[in-house]
């Protein structure tokens, strides 16, 4: 019993709070409980064993041929599930709930390996969540009887897909935001690519349904178009990661310039104002002395979060140094970007971060410097604008921290003034 309270203390499980704790072990243990009553009433046929041993293997075959396309860290989105719907939907859910036990241990071995808790919890998640489609439809199929039409039975699929859609992702994202609160779960639900990726899965998973009900062997067919979309939906993946900070998940320098570039380019073919600003944390480096390096990559994911919850959709943001972050407003005028400015060092001042030291959990509050760079009549010169910015930060540092420089772009003599005392130019 010794070993194994000593195995299971590293478990990442026990670094989670206490409720996503409950949860997963939740989750699993219900998923498990529920394989077990399914084994345990099913009757098994051949023609059922024939038709999950070669969904099963599509699937198997679908991992194998797309290894090397790697995996991305964080939330990963694939298409293996396709070959899961038809197993949910013309089988009993006994079987779409053995599906993820083999392709967590085959992507484990042959993709990536990852603690072996949250493979767990991902394949219980989409284990329940088909187990659940699969009651749902052979329900309703039952009630409909002889009477339901192919239109009728294809809603009825696409209707499961969705349900089970939901399902997985509510219990998945929900894990994910609880591990990590820095995550931004509307790209997640809401972005284009997983938009795209979910329809696609949907569809392509609908019509093998469709396929594997009238005949089976043909579902193989769909094999290159499977692992055709796996390989887009995966390259798509690495190149977003290629371009975001991994510690904030804001965008990186590079990325940044480049975009904030194309914004610069937008609003003088607009003719709309513009503003471009440096932000930096004040004695940083007191953090990371204090309670450790990890602590001040806390500091920062927390801090990247207000910033991004401050501004617009809209608005472009960067880390582009080691405490210091970019941001540039499109079409805000130098008044208003002034404001988003003043509001922004506020709220960082006020907000306490917590977090996981040394010596335990802290509180941990941090001050700013920004300089900012506003104009009514932008040009196309990105780097004139981050120059001048960066002269505004320095200013603001010389000045005593903890506040909004400007450089009014507009002026003949444009020199960093402290906001308070900035009368800014609002056109020609």
């Amino acid at each position: 019993m010794k070993f194994v309270r000593e195995a299971c203390s590293g478990w990442p499980l026990w670094d989670l709070p206490r409720w996503l704790q409950v949860l997963v072990t939740g989750v699993i243990a219900l998923y498990l409980g529920a394989v077990a009553v399914a084994v345990a009433t099913v009757h098994v046929e051949a023609k059922q064993l024939w038709l999950f041993g070669l969904l099963l293997a599509c699937g198997a075959v679908s991992v194998e041929l797309t290894r090397r396309a790697g995996q991305t860290g964080g939330v990963v989105r694939d298409v293996y599930a396709i070959w899961d719907l038809p197993v949910a939907l013309l089988l009993p859910p006994v079987y779409v709930l053995l599906v993820p036990i083999p392709r967590m241990l085959l992507t484990q071995a042959r993709i990536r390996q990852t603690p072996l808790v949250r493979r767990a919890y991902s394949a219980a998640a989409l284990g329940l969540a088909y187990a659940a489609a699969s009651v749902v439809f052979h329900h309703s199929v039952s009630q409909l009887g002889t009477s339901a039409g192919t239109g009728v039975w294809i809603v009825l699929v696409v209707g499961c897909g969705v349900l089970r859609l939901a399902l997985n992702d509510g219990l998945v994202l929900t894990a994910v935001k609880g591990a990590a609160p820095q995550t931004r779960l509307r790209s997640e639900i809401t972005g284009s690519e997983a938009i795209f990726g979910s329809t696609a899965e949907l569809a392509l998973g609908t019509l093998v349904t469709f396929v594997a009900a009238h005949v089976a062997l043909a579902a193989v067919l769909a094999l290159p178009l499977v692992i055709s979309l796996q390989r887009s939906l995966r390259h798509s993946q690495l190149v977003a990661e290629a371009s975001v900070d991994d510690k904030t998940g804001l965008l990186n320098d590079r990325t940044w310039r480049r975009r904030a570039a194309e914004e610069a380019e937008r609003a003088v073919r607009d003719g709309v104002p513009m503003a471009v600003a440096i932000l930096d944390i004040d004695h940083f480096k007191a953090v990371n002395d204090t309670y450790g390096h990890p602590a001040g990559d806390q500091v920062l994911s927390a801090l990247a979060a207000v910033v991004t919850a401050q501004l617009r959709g809209n608005d472009l943001v960067g880390r582009t140094g080691g405490e210091e972050f970019a941001f540039i407003l499109p079409g805000t005028t130098p008044q208003a970007a002034v404001k988003v400015a003043e509001r922004l060092r506020k709220t960082i001042s006020l907000t306490p971060f917590r977090i996981d030291g040394a010596s335990g959990e802290a509180l941990v509050c941090v001050s700013v410097s920004i300089g900012m760079v506003v104009t009514a009549r932008p040009d196309r010169n990105l780097g004139r604008y981050y120059g001048s910015a960066d002269r505004a930060l320095y200013a603001a540092k010389q000045s005593g921290r903890d506040a909004v420089w400007v450089v009014p772009a507009d002026r003949s003599d444009p020199e960093p003034q402290p906001s308070p005392a900035l009368r800014v130019m609002t056109g020609p």
